[in-house]
C-alpha cells in the first residue's frame, strides 16, 4: 500500500466536495462514497458498485483505503470472542466480544501497547508503538459488531474503551471515532450507550467537561490511597487521588454523565476493611452512580493474587451497608487471556 497518498477516511466532508467537484464529478458522488466508507464499510475502492470503473480507479490512484484486518479469533468457553486485529502497518491490537443475554458489549483498544506501565495490567508491560487512529477504532467496532451478528443474531449493544492503551492520551482520535459510531450517517449508536476508562488523567477528564461529551466515564481507581496506588499505577504519582477528585466533580458539573469507578480486588493489598473506609470516603466524594468491584485476572509479571470468594464477599458487604451502589464483576474471557487486564497480543 502507497502510504504516501491519504487516507480517504480522514478527510471531511467539504474536503471530499473540493476533490469531486476539482475532477468535474457530480456532488452526488460526495454522499455515495461517504457511504461506502462509513456505512457500507468499503476496504476497497472496487468494493463501491455503483460507481464508474474510472472513477474506481482515480480514487485508488490518489486516496489509500487502510482497514483493520481480523488475523486471529479465538473463543471462550463462557461465549466471550477475543479478536486480533493486524493494521496496514502491521501491528496488532486486541479487541473483546462480551455477550451476556441483557448486551452484547464490544471492549476495543484506542492504542498499540501502552505507556502507563499499570503493574496489573498486561498491556502495561508492552511498549507503546503509536496511537490508533480514529478510522481503525471505528473499525474495531464495525469488525466486532459482526461478529455479534454473525454469532448472536445481534448488534452491538455497548462499547466500552477498556482494551489496549489509555484512550485520554489518544483524545483527538477517541473522541472523532466516538463521533462517527454515533452519528446518523456512521454506526448511529447512542453515546449514553458508550463508556470511556481511564487510569486518570486529570487534565483530559476536564476537556471532556469542557466538551460537553455525552458518553460514560469510568475511573480505574483500584486503591484509595495514594501511596498504594503509586505502587501499582505509576501516573497516581502526577495524578493524585485528590486531583481526580476534582477533575470528576468538574467533569460532573460539565456533563451531568455517569460516573463509575472500577476497583480491582488484590489479596492483602487493598481488600481490607480500612481498604474499604477510604473507597467508600471517595465514593462520598464524587457523584459516582456505581463501584465496580472486579476479579483480578491474574498475569505472569504480576506477583499478586485475587481474594477468597469470603474476602470478596466481606468487601461487598461493607460496601453495601455504607450505601455504596456496587456491582461484583465476575470475569469474562479468561480462559483465552480476554479478561480485564489481560491483553497483550498473545494470540
Amino acid at each position: 500500500m502507497n502510504t504516501e497518498l491519504p487516507n480517504i477516511r480522514h478527510l471531511s466532508i467539504n474536503e471530499l466536495e473540493e476533490y469531486f467537484q476539482n475532477i468535474g464529478e457530480k456532488k452526488f458522488r460526495v454522499k455515495q462514497v461517504h457511504e461506502w466508507l462509513w456505512q457500507k464499510h468499503a476496504h476497497h475502492f472496487d468494493d463501491m458498485t455503483n460507481l464508474s470503473k474510472d472513477l474506481r480507479a482515480k480514487l485508488a490512484q490518489t486516496f489509500t483505503l487502510p482497514a483493520l484486518k481480523v488475523d486471529t479469533v479465538q473463543y471462550s468457553e463462557d461465549g466471550t470472542i477475543k479478536s486480533r486485529f493486524r493494521t496496514h502497518d502491521n501491528h496488532l491490537v486486541e479487541g473483546v466480544l462480551i455477550p451476556t443475554d441483557e448486551r452484547k458489549t464490544a471492549c476495543v483498544s484506542s492504542q498499540i501497547g501502552c505507556s502507563l506501565s499499570c503493574k496489573f495490567c498486561a498491556t502495561g508491560y508492552m511498549d507503546r508503538k503509536r496511537n490508533l487512529t480514529y478510522d481503525e477504532i471505528y473499525d474495531q467496532v464495525v469488525l466486532i459488531n459482526k461478529e455479534s451478528e454473525e454469532k448472536f443474531n445481534k448488534k452491538l449493544s455497548n462499547i466500552v474503551f477498556m482494551g489496549m492503551g489509555e484512550p485520554l492520551l489518544n483524545y483527538g482520535n477517541v473522541m472523532k471515532a466516538i463521533e462517527r459510531i454515533s452519528a446518523e450517517d456512521g454506526l448511529f449508536m447512542s453515546p449514553r450507550r458508550i463508556t470511556v476508562s481511564t487510569a486518570g488523567v486529570a487534565k483530559a477528564i476536564r476537556k471532556l467537561g469542557d466538551d460537553q461529551v455525552r458518553f460514560k466515564l469510568a475511573l480505574s481507581l483500584h486503591a484509595a490511597n495514594d501511596a498504594k496506588r503509586n505502587e501499582i499505577m505509576p501516573i497516581n504519582e502526577t495524578n493524585n487521588i485528590k486531583v481526580l477528585i476534582e477533575a470528576l466533580n468538574y467533569f460532573y458539573k460539565q456533563t451531568g454523565n455517569e460516573i463509575t469507578f472500577e476497583y480491582i480486588l488484590f489479596k492483602d493489598f487493598n481488600d481490607s476493611q480500612k481498604d474499604a473506609e477510604e473507597l467508600v470516603k471517595i465514593y462520598r466524594q464524587v457523584p459516582a452512580d456505581l463501584v465496580n468491584i472486579i476479579e483480578y485476572n491474574p498475569i505472569d509479571a504480576f506477583k499478586f493474587t485475587k481474594p477468597d470468594e469470603e474476602g470478596i464477599m466481606n468487601f461487598m458487604k461493607f460496601l453495601e451497608s455504607n450505601r455504596v451502589n456496587a456491582r461484583l464483576r465476575r470475569s469474562r474471557g479468561k480462559d483465552i487471556d480476554a479478561a480485564c487486564g489481560q491483553l497483550a497480543n498473545k494470540g
